[in-house]
């Protein structure tokens, strides 16, 4: 799953990506929490901010839970009912089909602030299924572990990132976070400049990137053969020239001929000149094993 998309700022606004906001949760008139970012001297990023549906002093508590369930009418309802008989919130979750429609897999991102221990809960579930209780007769069983949320804050040395503020709860309006009142300030002037948003599916937070002023972004789409090594071969060459790969993202088209490599790629420090560079990576390419077609070589949009 693709769980990234580059944009750009318009004034101060950032158009969050329907399709990652929706995976997020960050839903249009919720208040947003944010925290900002500075990058070190290495790499192209400047500053990062990550957005959040909850105030940071609550990610401590915060859980991820996953339940198995029958796929059959009111599993769901006892799932809830087991976890808030328990005193568990349930905040943002998602259901889908198990392998072959036999079983339905909840995930949950949960507060445990008043249910104590993560071993206490699978203890009492693991009771209640030995005893055959019937509320939980349409569980079949539960995983627990800690969303470990915190470690995105985490600044240590060899992250090479420090935090610089947290800002107050900002409302999403028309899909768009403002960074003109918590960041203004810090930012600058940022009108037009490339973004790259980033969704954690696994704790519900998106990442938005502002990258140094001299990096340089291009993207390139190739059509590259269905094989092992052709990847290895076509990035390779790329890095060759010194060009600092910011995504990658390959995709099958006909299998075992012919697959896509879309690539989002920084061009400050190439050893060749942007005008002369899709020139160059055609002339490369010609000589690889199999065939190699270059789609699209553009500024980012």
């Amino acid at each position: 799953m693709k769980n990234w998309e580059f944009g750009k700022i318009t004034g101060s606004e950032i158009s969050i990506d329907e399709r990652l906001s929706d995976m997020m949760g960050i839903v249009e008139g919720g208040y947003v929490y944010s925290t900002l970012f500075e990058y070190n001297d290495e790499g192209p990023k400047k500053y990062e901010v990550i957005l959040s549906m909850y105030p940071q002093e609550n990610y401590r508590t915060l859980t991820n839970i996953t339940l198995y369930m029958k796929d059959v009418p009111g599993s769901s309802a006892q799932a809830a009912h087991f976890l808030g008989d328990r005193g568990i919130n349930i905040l943002n979750s998602i259901s889908l089909d198990g392998i072959s429609d036999t079983i339905i897999i909840w995930k949950v991102l949960a507060d445990l602030s008043f249910a104590g221990e993560m071993d206490l809960l699978l203890e009492k579930f693991a009771s209640l299924k030995e005893s055959d209780d019937p509320s939980v007769s349409l569980i079949d069983h539960i995983e627990i572990k800690p969303a470990d949320i915190g470690r995105v804050f985490r600044t240590e040395p060899d992250k090479n990132k420090t935090e610089v503020r947290r800002g107050a709860p900002v409302t999403l309006r028309n899909g768009k976070y403002d960074m003109a009142a918590e960041y203004g300030d810090i930012l600058g002037n940022i009108d037009g400049k490339d973004i790259l948003m980033v969704a954690d599916i696994g704790s519900w937070m998106m990442s938005v990137t502002f990258f140094k002023e001299r990096t340089t972004l291009r993207k390139i789409n190739i059509e590259i053969p269905d094989c092992p090594g052709s990847i290895a071969q076509a990035l390779g060459w790329i890095g060759d020239q010194k060009v600092n790969l910011i995504s990658v993202f390959s995709k099958v088209k006909i299998c075992y001929q012919t697959m896509s490599l879309e690539l989002v790629a920084d061009f400050a420090d190439s050893r060749i000149p942007l005008d002369r560079f899709e020139k160059e990576m055609e002339k490369a390419f010609a000589d690889m094993n199999g065939i190699y077609t270059i789609e699209q070589f553009v500024e980012l949009r």
